[in-house]
């Protein structure tokens, strides 16, 4: 069959362009549908997600909203949510929901939601909730302290505990006198008063133990008990601690001989007990001397039969080691110190000497007492 030949007309006519393939029977399937929008919908989630992490990443480590230094307390018991309260309440980490939804995501995030700790806390300025986390974490609060003198009796370290306006609760059991140990201990707020004292109580069971062992050998003291009997009164004879050694060792020489101690402070402790220097009793009077007491050491031999305080590490270890020398007597020197002597002689020129200086201090007073009286009157 021949070729028709085209005028030139239709020669100069375009070609018709040819329809568009048949669709797919796959691209309709519903199933592929849904997987597109499913992939698409975790391509936008997975986005989210990771703008809200990176904004969340930058809020936790960033400067907070806290203008100025505050101190918030955070209560045992209170739980994540709690504490996110208490902390967006005192603006610490912002007041708003997104806020408290970033710290809250974020102390979980680092799995401390369970460790964070209960107690006062100081916060700076612009701290961060990171700073924050780690703050409650490592449990950085604020402390507080009480210092016990050296030498303090039962009562007296009782008055003070009672009296500190942080520690919460009552003192539940007394301890013995010379039970507890001189020193100044640190607490977080809502520490029991109890718990102070069995700190005390604690510390100085495990001292004592340690200068036990390291006593020197050949002391006239049989147990540990005694070391402290004996360390409370050396405790009260001086308050300088170069003398302590010299102190405990006259006392050490009379006992290896069998003298009486003949300490003052024993007669005031055994009149007044653990009151005994809750008022100003410096001067002992001829019938507090020779009145009835078990604790006199004017009148018992050896030592008393408990301490009239509680002694210090110091004095335990002047007890547990003092000096060797043949010293049975001390008196004041008026400095504030004492002077030592080997036989009784000796002693009763230092006696006359400290007499003669009371005397001379007595004079000055009674000059400076007339002269201010007479100023007034004119």
């Amino acid at each position: 069959m021949g070729i028709k030949p085209k005028s030139p007309r239709d020669a100069l006519q375009p070609e018709p362009a040819p329809g568009p393939p048949p669709r797919s029977r796959h691209v309709r399937n519903p199933f592929v549908i849904l997987t597109n929008m499913a992939i698409s919908l975790a391509v936008f989630a997975l986005l989210a997600v990771g703008a809200a992490l990176y904004f969340g990443k930058q809020t936790f480590d960033q400067p907070g909203p806290l203008t100025e230094d505050k101190t918030v307390v955070i209560s045992s018991g209170s739980g994540l949510s709690g504490i996110t309260d208490r902390l967006a309440a005192a603006e610490v980490i912002g007041d708003g929901l997104i806020n408290e939804w970033v710290f809250n995501l974020g102390v979980r995030f680092y799995k401390n939601e369970t460790k964070l700790k209960a107690g006062e806390y100081a916060f700076k300025a612009g701290v961060s909730m990171d700073e924050v986390m780690r703050d409650l974490v490592e449990g950085n609060a604020v402390t507080h302290s009480v210092t016990i003198p050296e030498g303090w009796t039962t009562a007296q370290v009782l008055e003070r505990v009672r009296e500190h306006p942080v520690l919460v609760g009552e003192i539940t059991e007394i301890p013995a006198e010379g039970a507890l140990l001189p020193q100044t201990y640190t607490f977080t707020r809502g520490t029991t008063r109890q718990g102070v004292i069995d700190d005390m109580k604690e510390a100085q069971s495990k001292l004592l133990a340690e200068i036990w062992d390291r006593r020197v050998d050949d002391l006239p003291i049989e147990t540990p008990e005694e070391l402290v009997i004996l360390a409370s009164i050396v405790e009260k004879e001086t308050a300088k601690a170069d003398e302590r050694p010299r102190v405990a060792g006259v006392f050490v020489n009379r006992l290896d001989r069998g003298m009486r101690l003949q300490s003052d402070p024993t007669i005031l402790y055994g009149l007044f007990g653990g009151e005994a220097w809750l008022k100003d009793r410096s001067a002992i009077t001829q019938s507090q001397l020779q009145a009835e007491n078990d604790y006199n050491t004017y009148q018992i031999d050896a030592l008393p039969p408990g301490p009239i305080g509680n002694p210090g590490q110091a004095a335990m270890e002047a007890v547990a080691n003092p000096s060797r020398t043949r010293d049975l007597f001390f008196v004041a020197d008026g400095t504030g110190g004492h002077v030592f002597a080997e036989t009784y002689e000796q002693h009763q020129a230092n006696v006359r000497k400290w007499r003669q200086i009371e005397r001379e201090r007595r004079a000055a007073e009674q000059e400076r007492s007339t002269s201010g009286d007479s100023v007034q009157s004119n």
